[in-house]
């Protein structure tokens, strides 16, 4: 379920209730080093199992997890498969309520009001809705135009005002942590360095996601194209043809996730037997393809 966009909060893109069938996708489909996805997930268990006693130790938990790396590694969608599969788990405990922050919905060049629109969200309407189920989970999408490095804020149109947004973030974090420990913050950036270096200490995980390597590509392309086998049988020698993965993926080297699938779809439209039968698809296409850059 998603609200409206006339009923969202200020600064909400959508919020959901999970798990929800038409979220399944994500968390199975992309690919990514092995391990990241359970580290991910525990972690995020963790929190929004057991953060109520957590809440009781010295070193209280923050309920924060950090992605960070190059555009099309993966971040965003992560972040999204990882609130459906922990509700999943989550599921006979209760449903999870899943937000999306708008962060670009913040900044202001009217003083203070940057710092009084982060304030409302971190101090009313994120605490609002960790209230209506047992656990939330928020995603805070390029996260380095929500929590301004302060160090770096001279250059700013308005640098106090930066401050003291960032200032309201950290506190916001703090009270989110121990008013509702059941809560978890996952936020991504693609500059690491432009993230305010007391928000990022108070990640209890930072992951920092890397272009794929050559094997991690392979792994991708054959994905890719067994789910267009899945479409159009013609396609399926092509999908188990492991050489021809491995051959590609070293003409991939170097390329983000994202366009590495978009490699097929390029191959598909190089001619247009292909283009209006996809069965048709050859491994020279691919291998062409990869030779122009997908």
């Amino acid at each position: 379920m998603t609200a409206s966009a006339q009923r969202l909060p200020p600064g909400l893109l959508s919020v959901h209730v999970l798990p929800a069938d038409h979220h399944d996708g994500p968390w199975d489909h992309i690919i990514v080093p092995s391990g990241t996805k359970e580290r991910l997930l525990n972690q995020a268990l963790l929190t929004l199992r057991h953060g109520r006693a957590l809440a009781t130790l010295a070193g209280l938990p923050h309920g924060l997890i950090v992605l960070s790396g190059p555009p099309g590694t993966g971040k965003t969608t992560l972040a999204r498969g990882l609130g459906q599969a922990a509700a999943r788990a989550l599921a006979p405990a209760g449903a999870t309520t899943y937000v999306e922050v708008d962060p670009h919905a913040f900044p202001s060049e009217l003083l203070g009001e940057s710092q009084r629109n982060v304030t409302r969200l971190l101090t009313e309407t994120l605490p609002e809705l960790a209230q209506r189920r047992p656990h939330l989970v928020v995603l805070i999408d390029e996260v380095e135009s929500f929590a301004v490095r302060r160090s770096a804020a001279a250059f700013a149109t308005n640098p106090v005002d930066v401050h003291r947004a960032t200032d309201a973030i950290l506190a916001g974090i703090d009270a989110l942590a121990v008013d509702h420990p059941r809560s978890l913050v996952v936020a991504t950036t693609n500059f690491p360095e432009a993230v305010d270096e007391a928000f990022l200490s108070r990640a209890d995980l930072v992951v920092g996601l890397d272009l794929p390597d050559e094997t991690t590509i392979a792994a991708i392309l054959q994905h890719s194209l067994l789910e267009l086998a899945g479409i159009w049988p013609g396609v399926q020698p092509l999908a188990h043809d492991e050489g021809l993965h491995r051959k590609l993926a070293a003409q991939c080297a170097g390329w983000d996730g994202r366009r590495v699938r978009k490699l097929v779809l390029t191959a598909l439209a190089q001619r247009r037997d292909v283009a209006e039968d996809p069965n048709q698809l050859h491994a020279e296409d691919l291998l062409l393809a990869a030779t122009h850059g997908g």
